[in-house]
């Protein structure tokens, strides 16, 4: 059953890379169409900005709002047991 699920994976990852690539085969064009009217090009400052900065403040902004408005009392560990045995029956519980 391993080859049966082996070849099934394989035929879907070459079949996802035929269509990725034609499915880009326009992106790579190099001559410009009709009404095509491109803006400038980004710095490499405004690239780092918009594709490293924003996602990181982002990433900040929401994880400080998370642990601003948590509303959960129990933050302090689990104290641990002695012995297996009740470590066991704890982990029953």
């Amino acid at each position: 059953m391993d080859k049966k699920n082996a070849l099934r994976a394989g035929a879907l990852a070459a079949g996802t890379t035929l269509m990725m690539l034609l499915m880009t085969s326009p992106a790579l064009a190099l001559t410009r169409d009709d009404g095509d009217d491109p803006g400038k090009g980004l710095s490499v400052a405004e690239t780092l900005g918009l594709y490293v900065l924003c996602p990181l403040a982002l990433f900040a902004i929401i994880a400080g709002l998370v642990l601003a408005l948590d509303k959960s009392k129990d933050r302090a560990p689990k104290a641990k047991s002695g012995t297996k045995a009740g470590s066991a029956v704890d982990a029953k519980v």
